[in-house]
């Protein structure tokens, strides 16, 4: 009666620690719930009823723990439950794999009490009322200074909302918003059915030309040789001439199932929210322009928007099945076959990679070993070396996928260009902060900083010199990659077609610098000021500013 409600609390005193919410909201988040559990627990004349009831509980209590263990802050949110639901198995496999500890941790401390409390509910033991009253009075006075506190920090606190300061509350808030969000997802079919581009290619001549879009996967630009790094991981790419870098690029998302999204359309962190489930995609305004539409995939399927919007291009294929995926220049077969193949005539193609996704060592070919040792995939701060040169080495290896595409387009003498992004980036234990992965509810600039690079050949340059020159120019300026590649490919393709912006595209002289955005959870587009990044955070952008010789 008295343990239980203890150890539900546990996430709210942690939570407590590492949430920047006001003492009035720790203090409310701790005693209501608090409260709420020792009541339930003293109205419950059978011993262990309590403990059952409070199951769902204990289950949110346990994946917020572990959620502490891996990111060190933040509540489950909205998006960790998204994931859960268009995860594959495998992703899922590796991940649970590898935080054994925290998993044993919550099973050593909660499953005890359950089992316990399923025994003593079948013996139907019973507690007398003499025992239950003072869990039931405790229960009553701490909800109400609960409640009190609640009411006090609402009309108190700025910007102060229990069912998002509350545990187990937001969660139970999250969890019905997510299960809101697959449901529209589901009707997408419908919602954009009328949805048009009004697209038109206005290129002067009819020479055919190949447009293609690399989209990597947790690639972060801070180990990209090309960006400063002081490892040798992008060999090939760092020697390729007229190769164009954007190292002030960042993401506007740290998921892969908001932030592709936005790289196939004409979506930014802005206007997510509001119209995701209405537009179509760049695939869709290419069909309009009249141009063949290719995309390839080493992903799997997970009946998300990036699923809707690949199923708009003529044609799309997913080289990986099953529950396991290939390594991702497996994927340069498929591209020559499309350029052999294919009608005569443009086309644009996207190739959607594996990258850099955990576990690192699995994503390339053991003959890509350079860095090591890379074995260690337990995701602990003293494996950091280890996890290092095998994410290092997935660099690499993107390095001579991102090259040979290069070089199977350039072979060809093709009226060609590229560009590559990656849809957000990763944390490995980078600072006292410990953070590990993506997705996190609260980004860093590990997760946001991602590279961006453009490569045209010399007969597009020939072709199109200003939009090169304009290239060129923009090198040094920020850029959101979530808000440009699609406006920034249209401009490449001379397509003119609704939504598109000049001022995003950065092969436009018009090219403008967007304000830093971050999509957060409640699908709103703030400040970077208000996304939840930290003085470090904050540190870093600074130092990748100055880099440059340009203030923020």
């Amino acid at each position: 009666m008295w343990i239980f409600p203890f150890l539900l609390i546990i996430p709210n005193i942690w939570l407590a620690f590492t949430e920047t919410y006001s003492p009035l909201s720790k203090m409310a988040g701790i005693l209501l719930p608090l409260g709420v559990y020792l009541l339930l627990a003293g109205l419950c004349r059978r011993a262990g009823l309590a403990a059952l009831i409070s199951l769902p509980i204990a289950f949110f209590c346990s994946f917020q723990i572990v959620l502490l263990y891996l990111y060190g802050e933040s509540i489950i949110a909205i998006d960790m439950f998204m994931n859960i639901a268009t995860t594959n198995v495998s992703e899922a496999t590796e991940l649970l794999g590898n935080l054994s500890v925290a998993i044993i941790s919550v099973v050593v401390l909660y499953l005890p009490s359950v089992v316990l409390g399923a025994y003593l509910t079948c013996r139907r033991r019973e507690i007398p009322p003499e025992r239950r009253r003072p869990a039931v009075v405790s229960g009553i006075l701490l909800s109400a200074a609960g409640t009190l506190i609640a009411i006090c920090a609402n009309c108190t606190v700025s910007g102060y909302d229990a069912t998002r300061e509350i545990f187990p509350l937001n969660v139970m808030c999250n969890l019905t918003e997510a299960f809101r969000r697959v449901r529209q997802s589901e009707g997408y079919a419908e919602t954009s059915d009328d949805f048009k581009f009004h697209a038109s290619c206005i290129n002067q001549d009819s020479v055919p030309e190949v447009y293609v879009l690399v989209i990597g996967e947790t690639s972060r630009a801070d180990n990209w040789q090309l960006f400063g790094y002081d490892r040798e991981t992008t060999p090939r790419l760092s020697r390729r001439a007229g190769l164009l870098r954007y190292p002030r690029t960042l993401s506007e998302s740290n998921t892969t199932h908001k932030s592709v999204p936005m790289l196939l359309s004409g979506l930014t962190a802005s206007s997510f929210g509001d119209s995701v489930y209405k537009v179509k995609s760049v695939f869709e305004a290419f069909n309009e322009a009249g141009i063949n539409t290719v995309f390839l995939a080493n992903q799997l399927e997970n009946r998300s928007y990036i699923d809707f919007y690949a199923a708009q291009a003529k044609t799309h294929r997913r080289i990986c099945s099953g529950n396991s995926v290939r390594h991702d220049q497996d994927l340069l077969s498929e591209l020559a076959e499309c350029l052999d193949s294919e009608p005569a005539g443009s086309i644009f193609i996207t190739l959607h990679t594996y990258g850099s996704h955990y576990c690192y060592h699995e994503r390339y070919t053991k003959d890509h070993r350079y860095f090591t040792p890379d074995g260690a995939t337990d995701a602990s701060a003293k494996n950091r070396m280890d996890l290092i040169n095998a994410y290092d080495n997935t660099i690499r290896y993107t390095d001579e996928l991102i090259d040979s595409i290069i070089s199977i387009l350039d072979e060809r003498h093709l009226r060609s260009a590229l560009v590559y992004t990656s849809d957000h980036g990763e944390d490995i234990f980078d600072d006292s902060r410990k953070r590990f992965l993506h997705a996190s509810p609260t980004p860093t600039y590990w997760q946001l900083h991602v590279p961006l690079v453009i490569w045209m050949s010399p007969e597009f340059c020939g072709a199109y010199p200003a939009k090169y020159a304009a290239a060129v120019s923009n090198q040094s300026k920020a850029v959101s990659s979530t808000a440009s590649v699609f406006d920034t490919i249209l401009d490449m393709a001379g397509i003119s077609a609704d939504g598109h912006r000049c001022e995003q595209s950065l092969c436009s002289w018009a090219y403008s610098e967007p304000q830093r955005r971050y999509l957060n959870d409640y699908n709103e587009g703030v400040p970077l000021e208000r996304s939840g990044l930290r003085e470090n955070d904050f540190r870093m952008l600074d130092s990748l500013d100055r880099a440059h010789n340009i203030e923020r």
